[in-house]
């Protein structure tokens, strides 16, 4: 059986947690941790990055750092995972969902002004597999109505726009460290804050709202309650199995695009051999500018009944295929907190069709391959 995802593993982990086991240091916010951060700083070039125990935290801190409040809103897409809103919603905010363009999966800027209120606070981009929004349109939008954006960079860590990495061009950013991600530690993430005026209140809502930090550096005698926060801090054992792994992210970068590109030249050259017929399935766009990280490889079925069959035939060949988010604003919750501005042209339609194929470090071309062979058969009995 092909695997749908395989966690990621150097090689190196066990060396990493050992020398933080022999340390005795286990909480967070230790030498590890701190190395992580240095090299997502300078990595990603952002002002300032703070690991988390997950993305969803590292987007539960961007809300807070917001200030929202009850009767605020916030724009996003429907087609994400459930932190995206389940961050903001928890401030007491309402989402305010925006329809996808159907070229990449990501929110369509040019829908984003008209879903603009007095109540709206912040905007929330979210870069499907890796691909940027169209990120110079949104910032100009941001700075006309003053509002706050995030990115949603869950599935970015590599991936770029015009030569900036995703996560570090809005005001937060936010990205996962899964072991769905290209880069894991099991569970874990990281805000990068990229303006400074948010750097000191950011520590201190991720130490439970206290300046320990302050007082660890000195900088203060005590530490006391001073903002609301949480523990978002990792372990430094986590800390230590992450470093391991940032310091291979461009070996797994490099090996990911190869499949990636694999993927894209074997299915392009099957629906070129159906040329002349209705075109069986499309492939992932990516815009001028965008350079993303291998993270997902998906094809669009024509409708959700091909794309059931497809999947079914796929696991009759041993391949494991899934499909994607169900759209928020049709989920019950969706309806409770958010609600969708103007017309849902593509991302209930899109989300159908979108199934996603096996990608993964320790895949290899073989696979691919035979993958590929696969949905060749299944269309060509079609």
């Amino acid at each position: 059986m092909i695997a749908f995802n395989k966690p990621f593993i150097t090689g190196t982990e066990i060396d990493y947690l050992r020398q933080a086991i022999v340390a005795g240091r286990f909480s967070g916010d230790g030498p590890f941790t701190r190395q992580c951060h240095q090299w997502l700083q300078e990595n990603c070039r952002i002002h300032k990055a703070l690991l988390t125990t997950s993305c969803t935290h590292a987007l539960e801190l961007a809300a807070l750092l917001c200030d929202l409040r009850e009767g605020d809103e916030v724009i996003m897409p429907s087609f994400t995972f459930v932190s995206t809103a389940n961050a903001f919603a928890l401030r007491g905010a309402k989402i305010v969902f925006v329809d996808i363009r159907p070229d990449t999966m990501n929110i369509d800027e040019k829908k984003i002004e008209r879903a603009i209120s007095p109540r709206t606070k912040a905007l929330v981009v979210m870069h499907y597999a890796g691909v940027a929004c169209e990120m110079d349109y949104i910032m100009r939008l941001s700075s006309q109505y003053n509002l706050a954006v995030i990115e949603d960079a869950a599935q970015c860590v590599g991936a770029t726009y015009k030569n900036q990495s995703l996560g570090a061009i809005g005001r937060l950013g936010a990205y996962s460290f899964h072991e769905t991600k290209n880069i894991q530690c099991g569970e874990g993430g990281a805000l990068l804050v990229n303006d400074p005026k948010y750097a000191d209140r950011a520590e201190i809502i991720r130490e439970k709202g206290t300046h320990r930090l302050s007082f660890l550096k000195g900088e203060v005698d005590r530490y006391c309650w001073v903002d609301l926060g949480s523990s978002y801090l990792p372990n430094e054992l986590t800390a230590a199995f992450l470093y391991a792994q940032l310091l291979d992210s461009r070996k797994v970068l490099e090996k990911r695009l190869a499949l990636w590109n694999l993927y894209d030249r074997l299915l392009s050259g099957v629906v070129e051999r159906f040329s002349g017929k209705s075109t069986p399935f499309t492939l992932p766009h990516v815009p001028e500018g965008c350079a993303h990280n291998g993270h997902i490889f998906y094809i669009k079925c024509e409708n959700s009944q091909i794309r059931a069959k497809l999947i079914a035939f796929l696991k009759e060949q041993d391949v494991q295929s899934a499909f994607h988010y169900i759209p928020l604003h049709t989920a019950p919750a969706g309806a409770t907190f958010g609600r969708f501005d103007g017309e849902d042209e593509f991302t209930t339609r899109e989300s159908e069709k979108l199934l996603r194929l096996p990608l993964y470090y320790d895949l290899e071309a073989p696979e691919v391959e035979y993958i590929a062979r696969c949905i060749e058969r299944f269309y060509s009995k079609s």
